[in-house]
């Protein structure tokens, strides 16, 4: 009985590169450094640079003098980055009993010289929260934690953005 369940999980093992699974791997990005400009302080653009250095690229900011070794390293143009939270649902008293959270990115990305390469793109994320003012802790809590997921989102459809762009 045990090395028949071996038996099937050892083909099970063999069988999944066959059929095309495989484990989603650290992005190759086609340029070396990147400068980030814009709204680049955000909470969103702040864990963008942050993953795209754990990521083994060299994230340059507007704060970095420029030299000529960065010559080549493509702009990342952070257009638009924010929070909104709107109220969609009330009881007949008027107490709020549902909120929207929205999480808006828009940038562009453009080589050094202004050649686009990704063109103005917005992503936006909404997440619905039920509301309760005797769990006003709680609820408080769970909505940091839904920006955190959102931004956590955002930055992983972007980061595959940027390495899917062509150079050429």
């Amino acid at each position: 009985m045990l090395q028949r369940r071996l038996a099937l999980a050892t083909i099970a093992a063999l069988a999944l590169p066959a059929c095309g699974f495989q484990l989603r791997q650290a992005p190759k990005f086609p340029f070396a450094a990147l400068r980030m400009v814009g709204s680049e302080s955000t909470i969103t653009a702040a864990a963008l640079r942050r993953e795209l250095q754990i990521n083994g690229l060299r994230v340059l900011t507007s704060a970095d003098p420029a030299s000529p070794a960065d010559a080549s390293a493509v702009v990342l143009r952070v257009l638009i980055d924010q929070r909104e939270r709107a109220v969609v649902g009330q009881t007949a008293s008027g107490q709020v009993r549902e909120l929207q959270l929205r999480t808006r990115f828009r940038f562009n990305l453009q080589t050094a010289d202004e050649r686009i390469l990704i063109d103005d793109t917005e992503l936006l994320l909404e997440r619905d929260l039920s509301f309760n003012e005797t769990q006003v802790l709680a609820k408080d809590a769970e909505e940091q934690l839904l920006y955190r997921d959102m931004t956590s989102d955002i930055v992983q459809q972007v980061l595959r953005r940027l390495a899917a762009v062509d150079r050429t």
